[in-house]
């Protein structure tokens, strides 16, 4: 039986924000008691008999022994993300991490804050994973492997041993890196994308083997 201690507050009103709400209720020590979104976005007074609140004076109403979640997947290169995430630690509140009861993730492995690790993830010894990073389910995280901070992961993506992957990149559902790969900050990595050598910043990789298209990642539609 899972202690419930840490309230905690939902930082997006989105489908992920609902995912999330469903995850930190059943499977980890948090309540959520409130959501949250910035004002000129707020669209409704309550989700799930909860309150959604204003982001902007959010201190104001909740006392900052209360965790913050930030529920918003790849919005702007996960720049919007991690703006939310410096908003709600710049307010003094604690930030939460999730990790799924049914995700593997070997007892050294270092996690940083506001990660949301879902089911069915391998996370081998020794992999570092930075702050803000989203791996959605069935992911395989090769040792000694280190994930920038403010990644987003999708669903069944190999990542072999001793890979790099840089901040801010996002990784397609199949996609692959080969053992000692390095991932440039700022990647797109396309679904069933095959990364066989380092990469450039910035870039969009397609293919098997993968090759970079032309053009900045950071200019994809994708992302608005």
């Amino acid at each position: 039986m899972i202690t419930k201690n840490k309230k905690l507050i939902i930082v997006g009103d989105s489908a992920f924000a609902e995912i999330a709400y469903e995850y930190f209720l059943h499977d980890s020590e948090f309540i959520p008691v409130a959501f949250s979104v910035e004002k000129d976005f707020k669209r409704k007074d309550s989700l799930f008999s909860l309150p959604v609140e204003e982001l902007e004076n959010l201190e104001d109403k909740y006392s900052t022994d209360h965790y913050i979640f930030v529920a918003l997947t790849y919005h702007n290169f996960n720049r919007t993300r991690e703006r939310l995430l410096n908003s709600a630690k710049n307010k003094g509140f604690k930030i939460a991490s999730y990790v799924s009861s049914k995700a593997f993730v070997w007892s050294n492995v270092q996690l940083g804050e506001n990660c949301f690790i879902f089911e069915d993830n391998t996370i081998q010894p020794f992999v570092s994973i930075g702050d803000n990073v989203i791996l959605w389910s069935g992911n395989h995280i090769g040792h000694h492997s280190k994930i920038g901070s403010h990644c987003f992961i999708s669903s069944h993506v190999v990542i072999s041993g001793f890979c790099g992957v840089g901040d801010y990149s996002f990784l397609g559902v199949n996609a692959a890196l080969s053992n000692n790969i390095n991932l440039a900050k700022d990647n797109f990595i396309a679904m069933g994308a095959v990364i066989l050598s380092d990469t450039e910043e910035n870039k969009v990789y397609v293919g098997n083997p993968a090759k970079a298209m032309k053009g900045k990642a950071s200019d994809m539609k994708f992302f608005k």
